[in-house]
């Protein structure tokens, strides 16, 4: 069938108008479907967000059916959230408790009749987790029919929070209390004064120290503790340190108890509420300080008494004392303690000085040293410094930090201790260089030294003595020596007197071969003893032959003493005879004699009377030097005996042509002498006086007496005698010849033992050319 074309025309018309219907459509579902998809994409946003909230939304129905997160079932401990309210209820510690549910239950169905809301507070049972529950009804657009909306919310972190604060609150309080207490029975007044500066608060120490009835009577009284100082009272100091707003310590002086105590005072503000305070008590601190300083500065003063030097260095290592022996030894002035000088310029100065040792690298040393300030335990060096002096020096550390340094000079010791080295070894040469056998015992009896001679001498083995053995071992080895063994025991007594008895005894034993030992236990002053050996077997055999010769000589001084009787006899009676008969035959008794043989018999006469006095010369000389001259002493006037002898020999002074002078008086005093023979010496010298002095010379005699001694003094201008001369005129020996036969003659000899039987002296000097003088002493 033919369609027209209006047919044709509508139909296009039609199509035209579905197609635009369709894509209208199309365009319609594509709008709503992105509507659909921003709906969805915004729930799932808002499921996020709700799940992500710190709360969780619980809808009850009214049939109990209940719907939520199952965030939820992990808040209460179960493994997924159950379809009804009841059963929350999990058993076996999960869940709710019984008791828990059974009250939200309640609260939930009351909300649901009344729309009243609810809160409620629980912990899930077997775990720390505290949820809070409030519950209103649900709008009708979440939920129709009358059901329950409750938010849920963890507030774990915000009940444990409170739960610690109300244990700081409650500890805080008990922590107030006990402060109050503690206040209260403070050992110390302790104060609070207001905003004003009034007190308000005083404890029990405050109360007993102002003399307060209790504190409310010393609060009401304003009683102070602390007098007015510099014009300022207590209330005025703490009205100062609260507008400051800092703290204000001073110590004052105030009266407690009848007693000036030293108090240290603390004002403390407290910002607006008031100002604290409290006194402390430091009486005892200061008089311990005092004590402290008194006893520094005696301990200082003592320490600059010492030899050895002494420094103390303070924590910050600087010095705060130097004794003067250790100012003289480190060579510093006496300002260094008053500038501090630290440690380390110390070292340095002392370097410069040469007081420090010859190092390489000196900045090494000194920081070494430097350490010594930390070091637990004290260091000790030997300092040998260039100069040669030697120096100990000792780094104690102290407890505050500090060091106390120790200088000893030791020069003299080392110089000490060599010498004692070389007199211990200059003794042991000594000791075996000694002729004596020597041994020292300690007090206990054991051989400390010996010589090389103590072995042989007892027949002992050297090696022996090497043990340092006992006195009781050394007598077993020495008894089979001995001539008799059992003397041993003798010898161990004398090293017990030596070394226990601190006596000195000796002996003498006689060994097996022959030889004879003599010993002595001396004690020495350390508290050892020294035994001493001889052998005196030479001297035993040379004292027998002394003994034999001392008999000898008993003997041939007796036949002498019997020879000088017999001589004075035989020489004086020929004499006598031969002078008798000459003064017969000049008296002419044999009848007249011519001039010669008056001349004859005259020579005969002084011959004589010359040999006469030569013989009483020797007899004088001989009895004299035996001992057997006779004296006859008797209290003489030595003025008037002096004269006598001068006289006697004026005319031999005249004919020789000389001049005497005699000086003296009564007041030379008086002597106790024989005259005869004390006349023998005096003329004696003057004979030899007047034939030394030549023709026209001077002899001087001279009287004195000086503290009881009598003085003669016979002096010449003569020829004189050198020495040789003197000494041959005043020995004993024979004339050797000469020029001056009379000088050298018996007369000087036999003046010296004239005056020496008198118990005096004769001292002749005498020089060629310038004469001689000699001098008589008589006590």
């Amino acid at each position: 069938m033919e369609l027209s074309p209006t047919m044709l025309a509508l139909l296009g018309l039609l199509l035209a108008a579905w197609t635009a219907a369709a894509a209208w459509m199309m365009i319609l579902g594509a709008g709503r479907a992105r509507k659909a998809e921003g709906s969805r994409k915004a729930a799932r946003r808002m499921a996020r967000m709700i799940d992500e909230a710190p709360a969780i939304p619980l809808i009850v129905r009214t049939d109990g059916r209940i719907e939520g997160s199952d965030r939820l079932a992990g808040w209460l401990g179960l493994p997924s959230l159950p379809r009804y309210l009841s059963e929350l209820d999990g058993g076996a510690g999960v869940g709710l408790s019984a008791s828990q549910l059974s009250e939200l239950t309640e609260l939930v169905k009351r909300a649901q009749k009344t729309a009243a809301p609810f809160q409620m507070a629980l912990t899930v049972p077997g775990s720390e987790r505290s949820l809070a529950m409030k519950g209103v009804l649900a709008d009708p657009q979440v939920s129709p029919g009358g059901a329950a909306l409750v938010w849920i919310f963890d507030f774990s972190e915000s009940e444990s929070e409170l739960t610690k604060l109300r244990e700081d609150a409650a500890r805080a309080r008990g922590d107030f209390a006990a402060l109050v207490g503690l206040i209260e029975a403070a050992p110390l007044p302790m104060w609070f004064r207001g905003p004003d500066a009034q007190l308000r608060l005083v404890n029990q120490a405050y109360v007993a120290a102002v003399g307060a009835a209790n504190s409310e009577a010393a609060v009401a009284e304003q009683l102070e503790l602390v007098e007015r100082v510099d014009g300022l009272t207590a209330a005025q100091v703490a009205k100062q340190a609260g507008d400051q707003g800092l703290p204000i310590e001073r110590i004052v002086t105030t009266t407690i108890g009848g007693e000036r105590r030293s108090l240290r005072v603390s004002d403390l503000p407290l910002g607006k509420e008031g100002v604290a305070g409290y006194a402390v008590d430091i009486e005892e601190m200061e008089e311990l300080a005092r004590e402290f300083r008194a006893f520094r500065d005696a301990q200082r003063s003592m320490l600059d008494q010492l030899s050895i030097g002494v420094a103390q260095f303070d924590g910050k290592r600087k010095i705060a004392f130097a004794n003067q022996p250790f100012r003289r030894i480190f060579k510093l002035n006496s300002g260094v303690v008053a500038q501090g000088l630290a440690f380390e310029q110390f070292l340095s100065g002392a370097r410069d000085t040469g007081r420090t040792p010859e190092v390489r690298d000196f900045p090494a040393w000194r920081s070494e040293h430097a350490g010594w300030f930390a070091s637990g335990e004290s260091k000790e060096e030997a300092w040998p410094l260039s100069d040669g002096t030697h120096l100990r020096i000792v780094g104690q550390p102290m407890p505050d930090g500090g060091l106390v340094l120790i200088a000893e000079d030791r020069t003299e010791q080392l110089a000490l201790s060599a010498t004692r080295d070389t007199l211990l070894r200059t003794r042991t040469a000594t000791f075996d260089s000694l002729f004596e056998a020597l041994a020292v015992f300690a007090p206990d009896g054991h051989l400390q030294l010996w010589n090389r001679s103590f072995a042989g001498t007892w027949g002992l083995d050297p090696e022996m003595l090497d043990a340092h053995p006992s006195a009781e071992e050394l007598l077993v080895a020495i008894g089979p020596n001995l001539a008799v063994p059992k003397q041993a025991e003798g010898i161990g007594e004398i090293i017990r007197a030596a070394t226990l008895d601190r006596r000195e005894k000796g002996g003498r034993v006689t060994l097996a071969d022959g030889r004879t030992l003599e010993f002595a236990g001396i004690p020495l002053p350390d508290g050892n003893g020294l035994l001493t050996v001889l052998d005196v077997t030479a001297n035993e055999q040379a004292e027998a032959a002394l003994r034999e010769r001392a008999v000898a000589l008993e003997e041939a001084d007796a036949v002498k003493t019997r020879f000088l009787a017999n001589m004075s006899y035989e020489f004086r009676t020929p004499l006598t005879s031969i002078g008798g008969f000459a003064e017969l035959l000049q008296a002419g008794v044999a009848g007249d004699l011519g001039e010669q043989g008056r001349e004859y018999v005259q020579a005969i006469l002084d011959s004589v009377a010359r040999l006469t006095e030569q013989v009483e010369n020797v007899l004088d000389l001989s009895q004299s030097e035996a001992g057997l001259l006779p004296l006859t002493k008797q209290d003489i006037d030595l003025f008037t005996f002096a004269t006598d002898i001068v006289r006697a020999r004026e005319q031999a002074v005249t004919d020789a042509g000389l001049s005497l002078d005699l000086r003296g008086s009564k007041a030379s005093g008086r002597v106790f002498a024989d005259a005869r023979q004390l006349g023998r010496a005096l003329g004696h010298l003057l004979d030899n006086a007047i034939a030394a002095t030549p023709r026209g010379g001077k002899i001087l005699v001279d009287l004195s007496k000086k503290d009881g001694v009598g003085r003669i003094v016979v002096s010449d201008y003569g020829r004189g005698m050198d020495q040789a001369e003197l000494a041959q005129a005043t020995g004993k020996l024979a004339p050797g010849g000469g020029s001056d036969e009379k000088r050298q003659g018996l007369g000087i000899p036999l003046a010296r033992q004239l005056v020496e039987a008198h118990d005096g002296t004769l001292e002749i000097v005498s020089r060629r050319g310038a004469g001689t003088t000699a001098t008589i002493l008589l006590p």
